[in-house]
């Protein structure tokens, strides 16, 4: 098996769209009114809109963080705090070696963002 998306909730899929290609550094392609997807090396990062989709339930944040790696930790901090952004933090080394930040999106969705270097999967 295989996870193939994740999905961020927001109500605003301009405003996340916007965000997300500025923080990930690339544009992603849009393939509903309510849903902008991010191919994150074969994992997708989809913004999901419901109501700019037609549906009617109110979008509620992810509970847990979602991780991601980047090659680049520095430069994907810096474009962050140039961001709308509910809460970052800064760059700290894990108790468990992982080197990373920690980001709350303006929609609610929190993110930690991990030196691929540094990554720690339990083993």
């Amino acid at each position: 098996m295989k996870i193939f998306r994740v999905v961020l909730p927001t109500d605003n899929i301009e405003r996340a769209t916007q965000f997300y290609a500025e923080l990930l550094g690339f544009d992603g392609i849009r393939v509903s009114l309510g849903r902008h997807y991010f191919d994150c090396e074969g994992v997708i990062l989809a913004c999901f809109d419901p109501h700019a989709d037609g549906d009617n339930f109110v979008p509620v944040p992810n509970l847990d963080h979602i991780y991601v790696s980047t090659s680049d930790l520095e430069n994907t901090h810096e474009r962050a705090k140039k961001l709308d952004y509910r809460e970052i933090s800064e760059i700290e080394t894990q108790p468990w070696g992982e080197r990373s930040f920690y980001l709350k999106d303006f929609f609610g969705n929190q993110l930690c963002f991990v030196d691929s270097t540094t990554l720690f999967t339990g083993g």
